[in-house]
């Protein structure tokens, strides 16, 4: 069979697994989703689809065929099924009257005389069994009628083991009363009895405690467990041992918590572990003599210590993020890594008290030392809980007990789940902090002086190195799940440093105080005075600090993409084995809202998509703001001599037409030269790409070129635009920096913003703002136009509004498209709106 044959036999049997064939088709053909940017091959999408037609008509006469074949042999097996059934029925019958002989010969072959026999037997056992239950039911009732006054007597007589004994006994058979009358008063005095005990023990039993007489104390709780009481006893250990532990936390006055003291939360929290860790391991050899199952009862202990701590671990939390406010995320990741390695180390002392428990020689000799028989008893809880599943319905009684183990370390991380799921607002807080911190200085600081590039640098360094902390503190106090908050905190916190530069620039930004009358000498007749060059220059490093802030954040990004992909190596590891690569903590956080779809989305990201979108759209509009102000500069030869041309007196001059008669001749007048004013700023723009010439080798100018005022994309040439991160199919300059566009293409772009620029300022501003329009003024307004539209033909620039106001000033026809450029003219000319 060849590949293709085995291809077509692979896809019809894949068929049938589908419900919708249009689904079929598009997982079959092989238009692979990753070649979204490449064209698809229409020769072999056709050779595929021949291969899948020709497959599909083999397949249908295959099946067809075999339909006839199974039609024809089911129409042949059909009839001598109902004889096969028939048959069936006959031999069925027979059976049943051959068994019905047998049966009846067998009771004949035995004599009447023996089956009367058999029958006497059988009713003397079942009157047996009868009187047996009696008596067993008269015994109890006769025990339950001497119960009170047999447990008194033994609890005057201190005999408590005996009464236990007795209650015990007792106990087992209230069984016989269950659905009667006798069970509640029964009940009753159970309970009674039982609280008799336990009261007439509880003194003993604290006394016992406290001074850790083992025996005493595994006697004890016998007897308690003999009453079932065991939850009791347990509470009266647990109440003597903890009593030390819990005043320390109870008694100790915190600087930033209580308002009182000299000691802080986080110096605090490491002592008390440090006590509690060292009860811990008093009590392993302690609870391993007492309790049969020790490690859950040293569970049970620690869940009893922190459950009566006051004020409670979250109300000492909430008190510390009163108290330090914004910078509250560093203490906190502080005291949930003690938190962890207290965890750590009371584990390790739970896993050593489940493999050393006590012989069942123990029991017959309580005073031996329980430590030299520990190695000797029945390793029923030998192995690690979280190392061995359960194989056997007979362990699950052991497994749920082990299962409580898990109870502690969520009462222990519980308090710090309500801040974990609350990361992105603690990190962002956090972040503006550290921001705050590091532009403290900079508000006595100028923009515009030659520093201030320099400082963003400077800046920049501080800023990327404190945002490299926060993927250190993501790991540490959320284990990965809160990098979606991460990212967005990360990317606010880029976009505020660099927002606040723009505003800065955009308040100190002033237009340019060069004078079209400067004596200075320029560039070929640029009239640039010293202040415009500093601020050229100014204004071209901030634009290359923005490249390298740029450049910067690029590079974080990698890093932080990189350690998302660790984030996202452990997160699967302790999906598919938790018990090896996963924890309580882990199970907590997994099962809260950091643990969303965006989660997922982020961690399956592709590599080329774009992680700090908000801080690039910062940089690039830091970079527009530069990109305008160094334009303005560059433009104020030219901007400043068009302020006051539209209040030329030439506009208005004699021969007026709203004075000329309809029938007067009209004389056109020739060769009209442009104004002073339009030859100077022609003049200038054919100058301006000798200032590019001086600054071609400037890696400023080619950065963010599509944020260049009136800049259009499509005159960019293809080779010079790769595809822009996370837009498919879409080309762009907005590429990395370090593979920006061509010098020539650089030139040709500020060139054509600068033209439009200027243009735009023509068109939209100076033009509107000549108030009346002569026969004469028109000409000249006429000549001006087109004089400057050759000379933005002969820079290759097209610009359609400029072409319009030619157009309109030379037609003497004002009726015609009322558009806004008509509208202006016959407003110049006086023409009236009809």
């Amino acid at each position: 069979m060849t590949v293709a044959s085995s291809f077509s036999v692979q896809a019809l049997d894949a068929l049938s697994e589908y419900d919708d064939v249009i689904s079929w088709i598009n997982d079959t053909l092989p238009i692979s989703e990753d070649r979204e940017e490449d064209a698809v091959d229409l020769v072999e999408l056709d050779q595929h689809i021949t291969q899948l037609l020709a497959s599909l008509d083999i397949s249908s006469e295959d099946t067809s065929s075999q339909l006839e074949r199974t039609v024809r042999d089911v129409s042949r097996a059909v009839p001598r099924l109902t004889y096969d059934l028939h048959f069936m029925k006959d031999g069925a019958l027979t059976l049943q009257s051959g068994l019905l002989h047998v049966r009846s010969r067998a009771k004949a072959a035995v004599p009447l005389s023996t089956q009367d026999a058999l029958d006497k037997l059988h009713l003397l056992d079942t009157m047996k069994s009868h009187m047996e239950s009696a008596r067993e039911v008269l015994r109890e009732a006769e025990s339950w009628s001497t119960l009170e006054i047999e447990v008194t007597s033994l609890l005057s007589d201190h005999n408590y083991s005996k009464a236990a004994a007795r209650l015990s006994e007792a106990s087992r058979s209230m069984v016989v009363f269950q659905n009667t009358p006798e069970y509640d008063p029964r009940r009753a005095l159970m309970v009674n009895l039982q609280n008799q005990l336990e009261a007439s023990l509880s003194s003993a039993l604290v006394a016992a405690i406290n001074i850790h007489d083992l025996a005493a104390c595994k006697s004890y709780f016998s007897i308690f467990s003999d009453i079932q009481r065991e939850h009791e006893f347990r509470n009266y250990y647990n109440g003597s041992r903890k009593a030390e532990v819990v005043a320390l936390w109870q008694n100790t006055q915190l600087l930033d918590c209580d308002g009182e003291g000299t000691m802080t939360f986080v110096e605090f929290l490491p002592k008390f572990y440090e006590h509690l860790l060292s009860l811990l391991n008093l009590e392993r050899a302690s609870m391993a003599f007492i309790f049969p199952d020790p490690a859950v009862s040293l569970s049970a202990l620690i869940s009893s210590v922190l459950s009566a701590l006051q004020p409670t671990f979250p109300q000492r939390l909430t008190s510390l993020f009163n108290h330090y406010g914004d910078s509250v995320l560093k203490i906190l990741i502080s005291l949930f890594k003690m938190t962890e390695d207290f965890a750590a180390a009371a584990e390790k002392v739970t896993e050593k008290i489940k493999h050393s428990t006590p012989s069942m020689e123990a029991s017959e000799s309580p005073t031996s030392n329980p430590v030299t028989h520990k190695r000797r008893r029945s390793m029923r809880m030998s192995m690690s809980w979280r190392n061995t599943p359960p194989r056997s319905s007979s362990n699950t009684q052991n497994i749920t007990k082990l299962s409580s183990l898990l109870d502690w370390e969520q009462e222990l991380f519980q308090p710090f789940l309500d801040f974990q799921v609350e990361y992105v607002s603690l990190e962002r807080r956090f972040l503006d902090e550290n921001l705050r911190h590091i532009t403290k200085n900079d508000g006595a600081r100028d923009d515009t002086d030659s520093d201030g590039a320099r400082l963003l640098r400077e800046r920049a360094v501080d800023v990327f190195g404190a945002a490299e902390e926060s993927v250190t503190r993501c790991v540490a106090f959320t284990h990965g799940y809160g990098a979606v908050g991460l990212v967005q905190a990360l990317d606010g916190f880029f976009k505020s440093f660099v927002d606040m530069r723009t505003d800065g620039l955009r308040k100190t930004s002033s237009p340019s105080s060069s004078t079209y009358n400067s004596t200075e000498e320029g560039l070929s007749g640029l009239d640039y005075t010293p202040q415009d060059w500093a601020e050229i220059q100014h204004y071209l490093h901030l634009l290359s600090s923005a490249r390298s802030v740029f450049e910067r954040l690029l590079s974080f990004e990698n890093k932080l993409r990189a350690s998302l992909a660790q984030i996202s190596t452990a997160l699967r590891l302790s999906r598919e084995d938790p018990i090896t690569f996963g924890s309580n903590q882990s199970q907590l956080l997994s099962q809260s809202t950091l643990h969303s779809p965006d989660l997922h989305t982020l961690l399956e990201s592709r590599p080329t998509d774009p992680l700090l979108v908000e801080a690039r759209s910062a940089v690039y509009l830091f970079a527009k703001t530069c990109q305008e102000c160094l334009q303005r500069t560059i433009l104020s030869p030219l901007m400043k001599p068009l302020s006051g041309y539209a209040s030329l007196p030439l506009w208005n001059a004699p021969g007026n037409s709203k004075s000329q008669k309809i029938n007067e001749l009209h004389v056109p007048s020739f060769s009209l030269s442009p104004s002073e004013t339009v030859q100077r700023v022609a003049d200038n723009l054919l100058n301006l790409p000798q200032l590019f010439e001086v600054y071609v080798d400037d890696d400023a100018l080619s950065f963010s070129l599509h944020t260049l005022p009136h800049i259009d994309e499509p005159e960019i040439p293809l080779e010079s635009q790769p595809t822009y991160v996370g837009h498919a199919r879409r080309q762009s300059i907005s590429r990395p920096v370090a593979q920006g566009p061509s010098p020539e293409l650089v030139s040709s772009a500020w060139l054509s913003s600068l033209s439009r620029t200027l243009l735009t300022h023509l068109t939209k501003e100076v033009l509107p703002a000549i108030p009346a329009l002569s026969q004469s003024g028109s000409a000249q307004l006429s000549s001006d136009l087109g004089y400057l539209s050759n000379i933005v033909r002969a820079i290759n620039i097209e610009f359609d509004d400029l072409e319009r106001w030619r157009t309109c000033i030379d037609s003497e026809d004002g009726g015609g498209v009322q558009d806004r450029v008509w509208k202006e003219v016959n407003r110049m000319r006086g023409v009236k709106k009809p």
